[in-house]
């Protein structure tokens, strides 16, 4: 199947948006996918901050963009934008380091406030880096998404079923066989 890169630009190492991303992985490689995971926040800091693109860990990132089919961008919502740490990953990509890909544009927020961001502050970039086909996204509440003391997620049924349609539309994209686990959340 395709090779999907699921980037997490949450700077927090508790985030309700890369265990989201991370839920959805395991149901993207059930679909047949290859899935690897990125969260942002584990690149070097100083490599991103000084935009130092010959860094190893960026080299490799650059790479993980260049050998991917499709790509999930995850996001916290900040401000009625998507995060600074993946803005600044997305400043180090190559300009058209999106063409011919398939992306899926997913936020988390605390408010239905900022539920345009993928479409006002997201897509616009995604667009401008090639993305040959932007899958439609979904804006989940922090409030529907839960982590009990034994790390289990659990998303509440709207938003679980709504990122199940979003998610399996991807893989349909790429050529996945999302009907095969359409009970499956």
């Amino acid at each position: 199947m395709a090779a999907v890169l699921s980037v997490s630009g949450s700077p927090s190492a508790a985030s309700r948006t890369a265990r989201l991303l991370r839920h959805l992985d395991n149901r993207l490689r059930a679909q047949g996918h290859d899935v690897i995971p990125l969260d942002v926040r584990s690149l070097p800091p100083e490599a991103l901050l000084h935009a130092d693109i010959g860094h190893p860990a960026i080299v490799e990132a650059v790479g993980s963009f260049q050998r991917a089919d499709g790509v999930v961008i995850g996001t916290p919502v900040y401000k009625a934008a998507y995060s600074g740490l993946l803005k600044s990953l997305l400043d180090l990509l190559p300009q058209y380091a999106l063409a011919g890909k398939t992306v899926l544009p997913l936020a988390t927020g605390g408010t239905t406030a900022h539920v345009l961001a993928i479409d006002y502050a997201l897509r616009p970039v995604l667009s401008s880096m090639g993305a040959a086909h932007i899958t439609p996204g979904w804006f989940t509440l922090d409030k529907d998404i839960s982590v009990d003391d034994k790390g289990t997620l659990t998303v509440a049924p709207a938003s679980a079923e709504a990122l199940v349609q979003v998610t399996d539309q991807f893989s349909r994209a790429l050529g996945g066989r999302p009907t095969l686990l359409a009970a499956t959340a």
